[in-house]
């Protein structure tokens, strides 16, 4: 217990608390800005970290990829523009409060949310991460199928009236999920010859596409909405915290406990991450809400319900790395180098043989959580200046912006292509009142569904009863089949009782 406390006040040092700001600071630069993710500021840090010690390494690393996973929601909120992919479901509605005017309300929502969930998922870190390490090892490719199927019935709620729309979208997003070399036997599928698409389709460009590539679209034809450019220059953008009044209000804390605790949930499991984890999130919480309706026109809970999610997941995905040595996510791949540059073995035997290092990582977590929150307020008001830019000349700023971004996840001109067709896709999609969401969330988790899909039956031989045999995978599918099932039920009730009224 001594050694834990010492460990945990180690974080409030002079030169790490230093440490701390400087990773926080370039994390929210980072994040802000489109196609530099958390994983790639991580990635430009390692070679600074040869010099440091162990734990000033680690908290840099750290406080950089949690500031980063916050900060995506920046511009996700003022330019539609998810900065990070973890942002991506924080643009659905936090771009139509902006439009609103509400921008600093929605910048509030996004940091207040954000720390939240942070300081919760760094508390079940402190508390339960080698328990909860071994009930993510009780994951196997049924649970993590009906997981993501679970994830993709939300359409049926979330497209009310227009299911059909919302699964010719979801159909979309399941087909781009499949192009590349199939992930079972290698075979090539969809490249049509093209070395590139081998790799797949990437995540970044079709987001960027789809939403700031149409965006831009649409402000240049002009389609007579409110021009956030001019709120921005009215409201004087800035960040307005919610007050605990706003937090209390009804079902908003059953909101963020279901979804940090999911995110956390989520980011323990192996290889599946907080974009996963914030997409499901949001989608759990329009499948609770009694309100589902005003899901996307611009409500706080569809910041709450992802933001606090996403950081959550950044902080749950530290558990299988450090009690297994196994990576939750592709940044803490990434930091799975950081421990072999400095001589270190995730793992078990790391919580008895360096449990200083463990929580002074635990107690950097919080202070980094905390220090967002002190940094963001005056980081938004300078990055909000930008949209005081009259839009003529902002546009290509930000056309410039995500193609550079784009081009520099993997240095390749098909993601750029990738980015401008998803891009006229989305404006002429969301023209005819299609759900660009829900291809996102076909291309999220149909990556996942495929490969683990298949991946059990390979395991069982082909007997699907695989997926029935297993507790938490049932249940997951009976949630999935109610949810696919539940709205064409109540319209066909709905139907029959106007019916009947009118034959009365």
């Amino acid at each position: 217990m001594l050694e834990a406390l010492t460990g945990m006040l180690s974080a409030l040092a002079p030169l790490n608390l230093l440490i701390l700001s400087a990773g926080t600071l370039f994390g929210l630069v980072c994040g802000a800005l489109p196609g530099i993710s958390g994983t790639m500021a991580v990635v430009l840090l390692i070679p600074i970290t040869y010099s440091l010690s162990p734990t000033a390494a680690f908290l840099l690393l750290i406080s950089t990829y949690l500031s980063a996973v916050f900060s995506g929601s920046i511009s996700a909120i003022l330019f539609r523009i998810p900065g990070a992919p973890e942002a991506v479901a924080t643009t659905l509605d936090g771009y139509p409060m902006a439009e609103r005017g509400e921008s600093s309300k929605a910048l509030g929502w996004a940091i207040s949310a954000s720390a939240c969930g942070g300081i919760f998922g760094t508390l079940i870190l402190i508390t339960l991460a080698p328990q909860m390490a071994k009930f993510a090892l009780s994951f196997g490719s049924p649970e993590y199928f009906a997981l993501a199927i679970a994830g993709i019935s939300v359409i049926s709620a979330m497209n009310k009236g227009n299911e059909i729309k919302g699964f010719i979208c979801a159909g979309l997003g399941l087909f781009l999920a499949t192009i590349g070399i199939d992930p079972m036997v290698g075979s090539n599928r969809f490249t049509f010859g093209s070395a590139e698409l081998m790799a797949g389709i990437n995540f970044i460009p079709v987001v960027t596409g789809l939403f700031a590539i149409s965006e831009v679209m649409r402000k240049i034809q002009g389609d007579g909405k409110v021009d956030p450019v001019k709120v921005a220059r009215s409201k004087n953008t800035k960040s307005a915290l919610p007050s605990i009044k706003e937090w209390l209000m009804p079902g908003r804390p059953a909101l963020f406990a279901r979804s940090a605790t999911l995110g956390t949930i989520i980011g323990i499991l192996p290889g599946v991450g907080a974009t996963t984890a914030a997409v499901m999130a949001y989608s759990e919480g329009m499948r609770w809400s009694k309100t589902p309706e005003k899901w996307g026109t611009g409500i706080p809970e569809g910041i709450l319900a992802p933001e606090s999610s996403n950081n959550a997941a950044a902080n749950g995905a530290l558990v299988p790395l450090m009690a297994l040595g196994i990576p939750g996510s592709a940044t803490t791949a990434v930091m799975l180098g950081a421990f072999i540059i400095h001589g270190m073995k995730p793992g078990p035997l790391l919580f008895t043989d360096h449990l200083p290092f463990v929580y002074a990582i635990f107690g950097g977590s919080l202070v980094a959580n905390i220090l967002f929150v002190l940094y963001a307020k005056p980081f938004i008001k300078a990055y909000s200046h930008i949209i005081k830019v009259p839009y003529s000349l902002l546009s290509p700023i930000i056309l410039l912006l995500c193609i550079v971004g784009c081009y520099s996840v993997r240095n390749s001109m098909m993601d750029i292509w990738v980015m401008l067709g998803s891009g006229l896709c989305g404006y002429v999609l969301e023209r005819y009142k299609f759900p660009i969401v829900s291809i996102i969330l076909g291309l999220v988790l149909g990556v996942l569904a495929e490969s683990e899909f298949r991946r059990a039956l390979i395991t069982s031989r082909g007997d699907f009863s695989i997926f029935f045999d297993r507790p938490i995978s049932l249940v997951l599918l009976c949630v999935a089949a109610a949810a696919f099932i539940l709205p064409f039920a109540m319209e066909a009730i709905r139907h029959f009782r106007g019916s009947k009224k009118a034959a009365a």
